[in-house]
């Protein structure tokens, strides 16, 4: 999987920071399909800096309603349709996108040539999208906000082929069968289960994308044992009264979840635009002081999981 992110700034934007816009490409699901988490104003035009596809695009997540993560979703939705693509789209948002999106499209009278579905999203809800489960809490922002926890299903372990082989069962159609655990009738009449067939279980990676929000619990339990965690760092550690006072986070703050959460790596997002050079420099520098493993999102800098 590839971590894209085309929008790594707070409220207003920047020469260096676009608002909030983060993608995810699957390299070995979904024929390489592109999920979005967030869809800040000119979105469509940081995707032409990249190589992705609108025609990829598969499903879009919107954490909260505020402009800077959701000005960006009339152009892509468009976009998507006049380049031609016709696959299902499906959003996932708070109460409330629904009506945004419909009014929006009736209003420019956009018209869709392919099938558009909108789900709206409340706490401790899950999705099951295919070969990965999505988990979804509300979290701590002035409006309603939520988190994803992108948990990539867990598949069978490697086959034991010399096992095999030492009871005469030779490479054929069956070790398919094998390899999937089931329970399978050999030639002499011998009913073995695939299951004792097969190495540990590979664990799935663990993705978690959060809203806007203060240092809350919440965000520790989307993020346990997560491999990547993103969590946005709107203020500095002086600044903290004003990350309360607007329902944000301190760099500090961030790297406390991370640490709580025994995450591999924590990706600082959504930085203020009043924090340039030297001060994103400082930003990185008080997060690690808590948790080492932590890096800073830059506009159309790309990590791979």
């Amino acid at each position: 999987m590839e971590l894209h992110f085309l929008g790594t700034g707070a409220g207003v934007p920047s020469k260096q920071r676009n608002t909030s816009a983060i993608a995810l490409k699957f390299l070995n699901h979904y024929k390489g399909s592109l999920w979005l988490f967030d869809c800040g104003e000119a979105t469509q035009h940081q995707i032409l800096h990249t190589t992705l596809k609108l025609s990829k695009l598969d499903h879009i997540f919107i954490t909260h309603l505020h402009g800077d993560h959701l000005f960006g979703l009339p152009g892509i939705l468009g976009s998507r349709s006049f380049q031609g693509g016709t696959s299902p789209l499906t959003i996932y948002g708070p109460v409330g996108i629904k009506h945004f999106v419909k009014t929006v499209l009736s209003t420019s009278k956009t018209v869709l040539r392919y099938p558009l579905s909108i789900i709206e999203i409340h706490d401790d809800m899950s999705l099951d999208l295919g070969e990965h489960h999505v988990y979804i809490k509300k979290l701590d922002h002035a409006i309603e906000s939520f988190g994803f926890r992108i948990e990539e299903k867990s598949k069978h372990g490697t086959l034991l082929v010399e096992q095999l082989k030492k009871l005469g069962i030779q490479p054929g159609p069956i070790y398919k069968a094998i390899k999937n655990g089931e329970q399978v009738k050999l030639d002499d009449g011998r009913i073995i289960s695939g299951k004792d067939f097969l190495g540990p279980e590979k664990k799935g990676k663990v993705i978690t994308v959060l809203g806007d929000t203060r240092r809350c619990d919440t965000a520790i339990s989307l993020a346990k044992k997560a491999n990547v965690l993103i969590h946005e760092a709107t203020f500095m550690k002086k600044d903290s009264h004003l990350a309360f006072d607007y329902f944000h986070s301190t760099s500090e703050d961030a790297a406390y979840i991370a640490k709580r959460a025994k995450v591999s790596k924590l990706i600082l997002t959504h930085i203020s635009s009043r924090y340039q050079k030297d001060n994103i420099n400082m930003l990185v520098r008080e997060a690690r002081k808590i948790f080492p493993k932590t890096y800073i999102a830059e506009d159309l800098r790309m990590f791979t999981i």
